[in-house]
């Protein structure tokens, strides 16, 4: 079971977590979220562990549920002019920037984190995994951004990002090869 909170206080920590880090095409999305503090649901986990029908359910709950939530995200053009690790880190600070409620401690998912002014942070190798908040907030950017390459999708059906959400698949890349580039793919990735 996801522990509910990081620490024994009564603070507001928000869980922030990432999605499309790794992808070929499409924006990088961020997610921050506060949960109460006793929040349980048995379907929540890291989102790559939820199945894309219980990914939508948690969403729902979640967005319901939350004392607060916010979704960010970082186009394919800024990616390549700051390169993707800036851009996740300002993808969660722009979602931690649209909380309506204002964390007193950052639950940061991976091992690195560029400081958010004034909030302390943790990061947390598989945070998404021993967390609520985090896999609150993977649930969150997973489904926000794959909602947003189905809407790509229909622009460019013939690289199939409504299944592959333009990860580097051997039928994206395959695409690629048969159509080039379009205006969605990371120029500065090694595609």
């Amino acid at each position: 079971m996801l522990a509910s909170t990081f620490s024994n206080s009564n603070i507001y920590e928000a869980g922030c977590d990432e999605a499309g880090r790794g992808c070929y095409a499409g924006p990088v999305f961020a997610a921050a979220v506060i949960l109460p503090a006793h929040f349980y649901h048995p379907l929540l986990n890291d989102s790559k562990q939820v199945t894309e029908n219980n990914r939508e359910i948690l969403r729902t709950v979640i967005e319901q549920q939350a004392i607060a939530w916010s979704v960010a995200m970082v186009d394919n053009d800024e990616i390549d002019n700051i390169n993707i690790l800036q851009a996740t880190y300002k993808a969660m600070h722009l979602a931690i920037d649209g909380l309506s409620v204002k964390p007193e401690l950052l639950l940061i998912d991976g091992n690195r984190f560029k400081p958010y002014l004034g909030i302390a942070h943790h990061c947390i190798v598989k945070g998404d995994g021993k967390y609520a908040a985090i896999a609150a907030a993977s649930i969150l950017a997973k489904t926000h951004r794959d909602a947003f390459m189905l809407q790509l999708h229909q622009q460019f059906p013939y690289y199939n990002w409504q299944k592959n959400k333009g990860y580097g698949t051997a039928e994206h890349r395959k695409a690629i090869i048969q159509f080039g580039l379009c205006k969605y793919h990371r120029k500065s990735f090694d595609i």
